[in-house]
């Protein structure tokens, strides 16, 4: 199956992109290309893109498609070379829902569902990989191990599992002190007593956990999102050890 569009992630910091339009539907493409350092500039500008936002605006079109420029013709999928996907922006992480012009809505939906899973920490969890590429290098000399060890350690309840592990959890992974047997703490502080109200995240940490350490106030509703056979333990703060496995710690916040 061929694919609709091939997705690409552009570098336009001090680049110039061409945007033709103005009003409701000009701002937010505005907002969108200053956000990634977009000179933006007008119609007969030299430029390798565009954006045109125009209730008629196949003449424009046109006219830019003649002079090689690639153009996004705003609510017109038919129009466009390329297209803007839905972005969940955990920086220099980042997440494009695409498709391909169907659907803005569905794209849109899909961006709160994955806002809601994918945590803050993700960006500086890259960060640090990024900057633990010659320590990785160093323990795992061969390529081959080295792309094992690392996909071990991103994989779900891994030592640096994306939905759970943050920035520290890399250098305590390549000194080999923590992640190799799997294990993980995640601190959960409770905003409400519905569980309800559990964000994606956490919700998905209780389901998967080995053991629930949790303060004596946290309700019983709450607790009954954990897996049942996961051990349960009552204190006022997060465990000391590491045990094997997925520990969750949970308190009211107060």
């Amino acid at each position: 199956m061929s694919l609709h569009s091939l997705p690409i992630f552009v570098r336009l910091d001090g680049r110039p992109v061409i945007l033709v339009g103005d009003g409701e539907a000009t701002d937010p493409k505005r907002r969108l290309l200053e956000r990634a350092g977009a000179m933006i500039v007008g119609e007969d500008a030299a430029a390798a893109l565009a954006i045109v936002a125009l209730a008629d605006p196949e003449a424009m079109v046109a006219k830019l498609k003649a002079r090689g420029v690639l153009v996004n013709a705003v609510d017109r999928p038919d129009l466009c070379d390329f297209t803007l996907p839905a972005i969940v922006d955990r920086s220099p992480v980042i997440v494009a829902i695409g498709t391909g012009g169907a659907s803005a809505g569905l794209a849109a939906a899909l961006r709160q569902r994955l806002e809601a899973i994918l945590p803050a920490t993700l960006g500086s969890l890259a960060e640090a990989l990024h900057a633990g590429r010659a320590p990785l290098k160093d323990r795992f000399p061969d390529a081959r191990d080295r792309r094992r060890a690392l996909g071990e350690a991103l994989s779900e309840r891994g030592a640096l599992d994306p939905l759970t592990a943050n920035e520290a959890a890399v250098p305590a992974w390549l000194s080999g002190n923590s992640g190799e047997d799997g294990s993980a703490i995640v601190e959960i502080a409770l905003t409400s007593p519905d569980p309800d109200d559990l964000t994606l995240r956490q919700a998905h940490a209780l389901a998967q956990a080995d053991r629930v350490v949790h303060a004596p106030d946290v309700p019983a509703a709450i607790l009954d999102r954990a897996r049942a056979d996961a051990v349960r333990i009552v204190a006022t703060a997060p465990p000391n050890d590491q045990a094997d496995g997925l520990t969750v710690f949970v308190e009211v916040a107060r």
